[in-house]
């Protein structure tokens, strides 16, 4: 079966952001990204939402989690007490593209067949994460050439495949900074390479990716754990490391300032919220005890808020369906783009 997407409707012009915004003034659900009520070509910040969870392998929900996030954002006061005022930039989220809910549920129906013993459906549901990819690579493309910063919201964290791509064209040399539970650096996932498994190591695939940052990473496979130990674009701040430095007194701060270290110039950033201890994001699909606080995570985020790199797009996945776990991520994608918001030129 041969499956298409429609291109989401990207701004080809420069960002406009308005000048007479009010970011105190009362906003609901139905008041766009922030609450702040801006169309796709006046926002800096332009959101996608990829509904799209047909690959996963323990709870499901995060096909909802991009429209829980855009509807908690508007809960936001936007006045940052370290980043300051990234409002200004202009914020925005695209429609949600029914055709991509669409197929993830007409693929997570056949992923369940292949679960089942018909393995011969894994090429058929590779070719759909193959469209998949080719079109949020075309979003997010469009979104950089416009002079804008994608923030892809999944969904599943195959979704960032495409933005990676994407990215790595336009900015050869490209760092990913992965907060994540989980390595996601297999070869393939029950036969898919598509699968939300695999999802960085097709990373490594790309030729403009230079290095790939992983932290909090504590659930990992023995094909994962010998990559990282072999593949000099990998490097690893794994939780346990975390764990040891709370423990014995020293803090995150050494080990923060040397994963911001470790980055190039050009940094994708690219947060599973399983990365973070479970309790603020209880709904994720795959929770693993332990990773980075709220605190701890805020605390990287400013760091690299003040370093040289920058942020060129991001994308925030896994989220869960429920308000809380939309409003954590939603607070968490605000803070990246007020780091992001540090590095920008003025318009």
């Amino acid at each position: 079966m041969t499956r298409r997407l429609a291109d989401p409707a990207i701004p080809s012009g420069p960002p406009v952001p308005p000048r007479d915004l009010d970011p105190d003034a009362p906003s609901g659900p139905s008041s766009g990204l922030f609450g702040l009520g801006l169309d796709p070509g006046q926002a800096r910040f332009l959101a996608l939402p990829v509904p799209w969870q047909a690959t996963v392998s323990s709870g499901a929900g995060t096909i909802d989690g991009p429209r829980a996030l855009v509807e908690a954002s508007c809960q936001l006061d936007l006045c940052d007490p370290v980043l300051g005022e990234p409002w200004r930039h202009g914020f925005a989220a695209l429609d949600e593209p029914a055709d991509v809910r669409r197929m993830s549920d007409e693929v997570e129906a056949l992923v369940a067949r292949l679960r089942a013993g018909e393995t011969a459906l894994a090429d058929e549901i590779d070719a759909a994460g193959d469209v998949l990819a080719a079109w949020v690579e075309r979003a997010v493309g469009a979104t950089l050439d416009g002079g804008r910063v994608p923030v892809v919201l999944g969904g599943e964290h195959a979704v960032s495949r495409g933005a990676f791509a994407a990215a790595a064209v336009r900015h050869p040399g490209l760092g990913i900074l992965q907060l994540d539970a989980h390595a996601d650096l297999r070869r393939a996932y029950e036969g898919l390479q598509c699968s939300h498994a695999s999802v960085m190591r097709r990373a490594l695939e790309l030729d403009g990716v230079a290095r790939i940052v992983q932290v909090a990473v504590r659930d990992l496979s023995r094909e994962e754990s010998r990559l990282i130990g072999t593949e000099p674009r990998i490097v690893a701040f794994p939780d346990h490391r975390i764990a040891a430095a709370r423990v014995e007194g020293r803090g995150f701060a050494e080990l923060a300032h040397a994963i911001v270290g470790a980055l190039p110039p050009a940094v994708w950033v690219s947060v599973d919220v399983d990365g973070l201890d479970p309790s603020l994001c209880p709904g994720t699909g795959t929770p693993v005890p332990g990773g980075l606080s709220w605190a701890e995570a805020c605390y990287l985020v400013d760091l690299l808020a003040r370093s040289e790199a920058r942020i060129v797009g991001l994308d925030v996945v896994e989220v869960g369906p429920s308000f809380w776990d939309g409003f954590v991520a939603a607070r968490l994608v605000y803070r990246l783009c007020g780091a992001a918001a540090a590095r920008l030129e003025p318009l």
